[in-house]
């Protein structure tokens, strides 16, 4: 491939330069959260330094400037995903509010007793619970896609649960727990052949590969600042306009209104009308600093660098007497689970702590997905953009420390 300069990337990041339990910290939850790289963590400072005001409000200095560092943000996020419209764009908390938003409010409009709403079996809760909650409202009825042993969807069952009282198609492109990589543009053909509006959760894949929803020709797109090396608590919904607009507002007070009495309340136009109230606006400035930094490296560089790593994680792990991966799909991105023996993924992860080395244990919110595998849980090792081959080697090593103490 050509020169990924990972030293260089790694000396962007304050807190990969940690200590842990007296070892150099070796960062493997990246599916949780992703680290910051100096330039965001700069760029949080400066708002509260400099810029420090509520948006879309004042008329005076401080407010103009924090409300143009904020929609610089959205410009970036239209540019980075190829959205037809700016308004298209609309800041959330996070993927989970995402989907909640559309969950609440596209259900409000279009799903009534007897609908249909598709899912798959390797979603995270964030894209479950909303859906239950919606169906209990509106007694309608949730399907789930089936996957095979891989851990890839069964896409003729997909095709068999399309039909006419299915409203909505609401799937991750890459399982948080299994790495798979969904046939996205599939689905979404699929069902549009049926006028079937599909939501897709980028929450695992915004920060790996490169996503254009004219493209996809997604009809809604979510995802997660903190996970795209930027700020907690900010996120994006993407939607298409005319989705956006014939859908309800979520939530009431500042921002989306144009003019409010006690007798009726007339709400502002897109994207303000899903945005009530203060924002998390340093948040909000900082994620644009994390997009820049992504495009300085290059999303298909990273793509390709993290593949390889997952290529050689892949094989190393294997080496390990009885350690199963749990999810062996084709197409897989930046994330490895793994099972050894009957040794509790908890027993290993504390181990793998003592040695500095951050992964995640447990059902990682895909209770259902644990159900159909038959496990408690996994060890699951994701990897991003700022680690290396011999990130991999002490992983490894840690790991049948762990299986040697535990056996």
């Amino acid at each position: 491939m050509t020169h990924y300069d990972i030293y260089s990337i790694r000396n962007d990041f304050p807190i990969l330069k940690s200590m842990v339990n007296g070892k150099p910290l070796v960062y493997l939850d990246n599916g949780a959260s992703t680290q910051k790289p100096q330039l965001v963590i700069d760029a949080i400072n400066h708002y509260y330094s400099s810029q420090n005001s509520n948006v879309h409000r004042g008329v005076h200095y401080l407010s103009q400037i924090a409300t143009d560092a904020y929609e610089v943000t959205r410009r970036k996020l239209k540019a980075f995903i190829n959205s037809k419209e700016e308004h298209e764009i609309i800041l959330t908390k996070g993927t989970t509010d995402s989907i909640n938003l559309v969950a609440s409010s596209f259900g409000n409009a279009f799903i009534n007793e007897g609908d249909e709403i598709l899912i798959s079996a390797m979603e995270h809760h964030s894209n479950i619970v909303p859906w239950q909650i919606l169906c209990e409202s509106k007694k309608a009825n949730l399907k789930v896609i089936p996957i095979n042993d891989a851990g890839e969807l069964d896409m003729d069952a997909y095709s068999k649960l399309l039909n006419e009282r299915v409203k909505i198609v609401s799937i991750t492109y890459v399982s948080n727990t299994l790495g798979t990589i969904n046939p996205i543009k599939d689905i979404i053909r699929l069902a549009h052949d049926q006028n079937i509006p599909v939501l897709v959760d980028a929450a695992q894949t915004i920060q790996h590969i490169p996503i254009d929803v004219q493209a996809l020709d997604v009809d809604f797109l979510a995802f997660s600042g903190h996970k795209m090396y930027g700020p907690t608590g900010v996120g994006v919904l993407y939607g298409k306009e005319k989705w956006l607009n014939a859908m309800p507002p979520y939530q009431g007070g500042g921002d989306m209104i144009k003019d409010v009495s006690f007798e009726k309340t007339t709400y502002n136009d897109l994207p303000f009308k899903f945005e009530a109230g203060t924002p998390n606006i340093e948040a909000g400035v900082a994620l644009a600093f994390a997009i820049d930094y992504i495009n300085s490296i290059g999303l298909d560089k990273i793509a390709q660098y993290e593949h390889e790593l997952l290529c050689y994680a892949t094989d190393e792990l294997l080496d390990i007497n009885g350690l199963r991966i749990i999810g062996t799909a084709k197409e897989k991105s930046s994330v490895i689970s793994f099972v050894i023996g009957d040794i509790h993924p908890y027993d290993i992860g504390v181990i793998l702590d003592k040695l500095g080395i951050a992964v995640r244990t447990g059902h990682h919110c895909t209770q259902p997905l644990m159900a159909r595998y038959g496990i408690p849980g996994t060890v699951r090792a994701s990897i991003g953009l700022y680690n290396t081959k011999e990130d991999i080697d002490t992983l490894v090593k840690g790991v049948k420390k762990a299986v040697a103490m535990l056996s």
